[in-house]
């Protein structure tokens, strides 16, 4: 595999410049109908993060690939280059991604390294911009590379992979409503992913898709957009900064520091339970946060689809 067959499938650098377009036409769209959409700090924020992801991104790309290649140099089967198995690949990739998405909310090692997608109180095209530059140290390639091992090329995982994350493109805007039903059924849409970015207690940690919501319907997450639930975005404790610097270390450094005062005995849950999680009880987690509103507002699994 040669730099120039990785670069020819790379489709997250061929779909920059149509970002940087779709994100121009937002501005525009938001001057004139919802300029509140759109605050510069913010937005120079999430740009800033973006660059930062892909320098990160590229620093690493090296070793991922390296292991994907090990792994496909022994693997159980062969896949062949054919229509049926790109299709294969990219179901099994969205799957995939949906198992490292719910546990990157579940999980506070893997939270760490993506809330900074989260921190934006602002939600716009920009925002879809805000990626990790702590990915590789989280380990978080690891849901995605494995398929290699069944006998998935490679360049098959990275360009699924590719188009699966220019599809999450398009779908962080207030622009868009809904798309009809039958799509709103099947794909990941702007409509199910404001769920996603929401701080609201019955929103949190729902919809953890990819590219197709059926997942979410599958495993028990899926919750629709309410029209009587205005969303707030961010994270339940918000940053209160643009500080670059503050965005992609704060929750490292936050679960850097409840470990070292924990009680030995509860040191590994400060990694490995949910944020939120506190050994005294001092804090609460998504579920309970959820769970709470539920019984106050007397809200039945009427809710959700």
């Amino acid at each position: 595999m040669s730099s120039s067959d990785i670069a020819a499938l790379d489709i997250v650098t061929y779909a920059i410049p149509a970002f940087v377009l779709l994100v121009i036409a937002e501005m525009i769209w938001a001057t004139r109908r919802a300029p509140e959409k759109y605050e510069p700090r913010d937005t120079l924020t999430s740009l800033a993060l973006g660059l930062g992801s892909t320098i990160a991104g590229a620093l690493s790309a090296g070793i991922v690939l390296a292991a994907a290649m090990w792994l496909y140099e022994h693997r159980v089967f062969t896949m062949p280059n054919v229509w049926w198995a790109w299709i294969a690949c990219f179901v099994l990739d969205d799957l995939n991604y949906y198992w490292f998405h719910r546990t990157g909310h579940r999980v506070r090692w893997f939270w760490a390294s993506h809330v900074n997608h989260h921190t934006s109180q602002h939600y716009n095209l920009s925002t879809a911009l805000r990626q990790t530059w702590t990915g590789f140290l989280a380990l978080s390639f690891i849901f995605r590379i494995w398929p290699a091992f069944l006998g998935f090329h490679p360049l098959m995982i990275l360009t699924v992979g590719g188009a699966n994350l220019v599809y999450q493109f398009w779908i962080h805007t207030e622009a868009v409503g809904r798309m009809p039903r039958w799509f709103e059924a099947v794909f990941n849409t702007p409509s199910h992913h404001r769920v996603h970015h929401a701080t609201n207690a019955l929103y949190l940690d729902r919809n953890y898709a990819g590219a197709l919501i059926v997942w979410d319907r599958l495993f028990g997450t899926f919750q629709r957009e309410r029209d009587d639930l205005p969303i707030r975005y961010g994270i339940v404790k918000q940053l209160g900064s643009f500080n670059l610097l503050h965005a992609v270390f704060h929750e490292w450094r936050g679960m850097v520091a409840d470990i070292w005062r924990a009680p030995w005995r509860h040191k590994l849950s400060y990694l490995l339970r949910p944020p939120g999680w506190s050994h005294d009880g001092s804090r609460e987690g998504s579920d309970a946060i959820r769970a709470r509103w539920l019984e106050k507002h007397a809200v039945t699994n009427q809710v959700s689809e």
